[in-house]
């Protein structure tokens, strides 16, 4: 039997190699480690929150699997590879979830870790005693239950925001929950009053979370301190029925001495005591009255209560009662000698074996109608201005009579017996009057004031002015008692100004016053200033002045007079009529008028017044200006023509008076020739220079010349065979730049040229291209041409056999070529001819004459394409280079 066929062959090998590499592929299942994985493995949650756990397998087919913890569960979700479920109102400390599967007869397990915590909601500070001792300690406890873990717990016990103790709880064990902070404290005084609380931090960020924080109430400590000592008591042994003593409780060391409870007592009788606090001391002061009911012996208690601790002071007081008995009586006539004469009365009385005595005294008082005496009452009075004085007008008289001293027109009063200024306004005569119930004195009194010299502006005012020319006297008036004496020295002299003076300007200055008396002196400075009319100096204000154009420059014209005179410059004939002459402010620092452009020149009259007078001066002006070149007179681009005779710079300037022009050539210097020469060309400078400055600008020079065709050349050089191409290369010298134009043989076809003209070439020469060709150079200034000479030659039998072969190919496309240029182009005098190789450039060639076999050339140039030109002998005018 014929074997298998090769494709069945091929098909049985494929067959076993997929059977080959599924059996590696069930090996490398069979091999590999199967896992079960719970997500998230280790999960923090509030406590009563939440959580779903992802249980998943890598086992392709697992048998059973499931989660088990003890937690409430919400709800599960299945797949063939995991299963979820959501465990809800966790509150246990810690559990640990199992994920399980069952794959290929082995269990897979997966435990995971949860944990709970919960926020510091409840933070307790155990109350503090009501009051606490001074320098007895106090303990602080602070609880925080259930809060947790406790190892992420940090308690702080805080006396207002400063901290008294910091305690963290890390290393605690993970199910520990709640925390408790006791602190002992030492009481002091500067804790009355004070807050505490106590704040704490459970501190998740570690775990993803944040940082809870919570604090305390705050609770307010009051500290005291109470001296063991009993407060002391002082009270009269004994008390009258009916008259009040005063007794007093004294305590000192006392801390809140203002919160110390004081209670006061005469037997059942509460008293009320007024207290007086000083620092931690205290003194409570009370009048203690008896009443005929508390006749004997009394106590007398005082109980000081402060932080619910007491201290207690009791003295015993004797109440009774005195009875009136014979009364004692003096008679006597009184006279006018026993007024204020002092009487005493004595009484003694025994009580509980003490002897008491009491007295009284009075004052007798003689009436009688007031005296006004000169010891008591001076007629005259003399003070200095200033110092405060009592003013005495004491009357004799009983009662005490009251005295009033006014001026007799109802003026001022003068306020008796009180200390107060004495002003110059006092002085004067007054009538004091003293009056009581038995009658009334008078008497006139005059009160005089002295006081120093003063000199004032109505008196002596602090400027004068006089007028030069007339009579004037210094004299200042002071106000002085006793009245001054006045004069007046110029300062740097002297003499004393006295009498009338004729006023001349040197009379200005400053003059010193003093006014002298016996009270003292007074000195004033006095500005004498002398006015005098205006008048003009040839220094400051010149009749000649040349004003500069653009120079900023004003006219100065300053005047001399008192006041300043004003000044007007009015032009006063020609182009200057009615013109103002702008004036230099004389102050630097006023505002300048502005600067004129353009200042007319001519004669201009300056009228200069002022309150005295007025002066007038004449005054010529003429106008100049600097050098000034622009484009008009001295144009920046100027050109020159080769050969030309050699001629200066076209440039001139504007200015007065007229400038002087020079140029000069930069770099090089300039040969002097007679004829232009194009090394003529360059940058030159040309500087303009008068009197009153110079102005400078750059001029560039071009020189221009005729063409001349500097190189006409061939390539290949000497001839070229039928077939082969050649170039020919014609550069020109010219400014501005020559146009390039050819001159070809009669016959020449398919002639190409470069964008500007200058390259000529021919591929596949035949014999119509050679002979003479021309090269013609063109600008403004003339025509410059050169010519050579191309030959085409081959061996003999090839031009005899090519010729007759070329010669129908020739007649055929000359035939062609001659009716499309009659059919298209020639009938406007043009056509394109694509080039052999493909330049890119298309050459627009310009028949000589119509009809086959006429005469061809080509030219370059950069004429219009639509124009062209058939001169005799068959040249070319025109090319029109176009896209290909």
């Amino acid at each position: 039997m014929p074997g298998p066929s090769p494709g069945l062959h091929r098909a049985l090998l494929g067959l076993w190699a997929v059977l080959g590499l599924g059996l590696l592929g069930l090996s490398a299942v069979a091999q590999e480690p199967f896992w079960a994985d719970l997500q998230p493995r280790v999960a923090l949650v509030e406590r009563g929150g939440s959580l779903w756990l992802n249980c998943s397998t890598n086992c392709p087919r697992p048998e059973r699997g499931g989660l088990e913890t003890s937690l409430r569960r919400n709800g599960t979700q299945r797949g063939l590879r995991w299963l979820a479920r959501q465990l809800v109102d966790i509150r246990e400390p810690e559990t640990q979830p199992v994920c399980f599967f069952r794959c290929a007869r082995r269990t897979l397990q997966a435990r995971g870790l949860i944990r709970t915590f919960q926020r510091p909601d409840r933070v307790e500070l155990v109350p503090l005693p009501a009051w606490q001792p001074v320098g007895e300690n106090f303990t602080l406890s602070c609880r925080v239950p259930g809060a947790g873990p406790r190892g992420s717990l940090t308690l702080t016990l805080l006396r207002g925001a400063q901290e008294l103790i910091r305690r963290s709880f890390a290393g605690e064990p993970p199910r520990a929950r709640g925390a408790v902070l006791t602190a002992t404290v030492l009481a002091r005084r500067e804790d009355h009053g004070a807050n505490f609380s106590c704040r704490a931090e459970l501190d998740l960020r570690p775990h993803g979370l944040g940082l809870f924080e919570n604090s305390s109430a705050t609770r307010e400590l009051r500290t005291f301190a109470l001296p063991p000592d009993p407060p002391l008591l002082a009270a009269p042994r004994l008390l009258e029925v009916g008259s009040g003593r005063l007794v007093s409780c004294a305590m000192d060391g006392l801390f809140p001495a203002s919160e110390a409870g004081v209670y006061l007592a005469l037997g059942d009788q509460r008293l009320s005591p007024d207290i007086t606090l000083e620092g931690d001391a205290f003194m409570a002061t009370a009048t203690a009255t008896a009443s005929a009911e508390q006749e004997g012996a009394r106590q007398l208690v005082c109980n000081v209560t402060l932080g619910g601790e007491s201290r207690e002071t009791r003295e015993n007081v004797t109440v009774y009662t005195a009875v009136p008995g014979q009364p004692a009586q003096l008679q006597l006539n009184a006279t006018e000698n026993d007024d204020r004469r002092s009487f005493l009365c004595d009484a003694t009385l025994e009580v509980n074996g003490e002897t008491l005595s009491k007295n009284e005294s009075t004052e007798l008082r003689v009436l009688y109608a007031p005296r006004l005496d000169d010891s008591d009452c001076p007629r005259s009075w003399t003070w200095p201005e200033g110092p405060e004085q009592t003013l005495r007008c004491e009357a004799r008289g009983n009662p005490a009579p009251s005295v009033h001293c006014a001026r007799p027109d109802g003026g001022a009063v003068l306020a008796l017996g009180l200390l107060g200024p004495i002003t110059r306004a006092l002085a004067g005569t007054y009538r004091c009057t003293a009056t009581n119930v038995q009658g009334q004195a008078v008497k006139d009194v005059t009160l005089t004031v002295e006081y120093a010299p003063a000199l004032d502006s109505v008196g002596c005012p602090e400027r004068i002015t006089w007028l030069e020319g007339t009579e004037a006297s210094l004299s200042c008036v002071a106000h002085g008692v006793p009245p001054p004496n006045v004069s007046c020295v110029r300062s740097g002299e002297a003499g004393v100004v006295e009498g009338l003076l004729h006023v001349v300007r040197e009379h200005a200055g400053t003059y010193r016053c003093e006014a002298t008396n016996a009270r003292g002196s007074a000195a004033k400075n006095v500005a004498v200033t002398v006015e005098y009319g205006p008048s003009f100096e040839e220094l400051s204000c010149p009749s000649n002045w040349t004003w500069v154009e653009g120079s900023g420059q004003l006219f100065s014209c300053e005047v001399d007079g008192k006041p300043e005179p004003s000044v007007v410059c009015v032009g006063s004939g020609g182009t200057s009529e009615g013109v103002l002459l702008p004036l230099a402010p004389p102050d630097p620092g006023a505002r300048a008028p502005p600067i004129p452009r353009e200042l007319a020149p001519g004669t201009y009259i300056c009228n200069a017044t002022n309150q005295h007078g007025s002066t007038v001066k004449m005054v010529s002006v003429s106008a100049e200006s600097p050098p000034q070149m622009d484009e008009s007179t001295c144009p920046s681009h100027q050109t020159w023509l080769e050969g030309a005779e050699a001629a200066a710079l076209a440039c001139s300037a504007r200015g007065r008076p007229s400038p002087q022009v020079r140029c000069s050539r930069e770099g090089t210097p300039r040969t002097q020739r007679l004829h232009v020469s194009r090394e003529d060309a360059g940058v030159y400078r040309c500087l303009a220079t008068n009197t009153h400055g110079t102005d400078a600008r750059i001029v560039t020079v071009g020189v221009e010349y005729r063409p001349v065709v500097a190189e006409l050349a061939a390539s290949p050089p000497g001839g070229v065979r039928p077939g082969g191409n050649f170039t020919l290369t014609c550069r020109a010298e010219a400014w501005p730049p020559a146009q390039i134009s050819w001159r070809a043989p009669p016959g020449a076809l398919n002639i190409g040229l470069s964008s500007n003209n200058s390259t000529l070439s021919v591929a596949g020469a035949v014999g119509s291209h050679g002979g003479e060709y021309e090269c013609a150079a063109t600008n403004a200034h003339g025509r410059h041409t050169r010519r050579i000479t191309v030959r085409v030659a081959g061996p003999w039998l090839w031009v005899a056999v090519g010729g007759a072969a070329g010669g129908a190919a020739l007649l055929a496309a000359g035939a062609g070529l001659a009716f499309y240029v009659q059919s298209t182009a020639c009938k406007k005098g043009e056509y394109n001819v694509q080039e052999a190789e493909s330049s890119g450039e298309a050459v627009c060639l310009n028949g000589a004459g119509a009809g086959a076999g006429a005469d061809t050339g080509a030219e370059g140039g950069t004429e219009a394409a639509d124009t062209a030109e058939a001169p005799a002998g068959g040249e070319v005018f025109a090319i029109q280079l176009t896209s290909a």
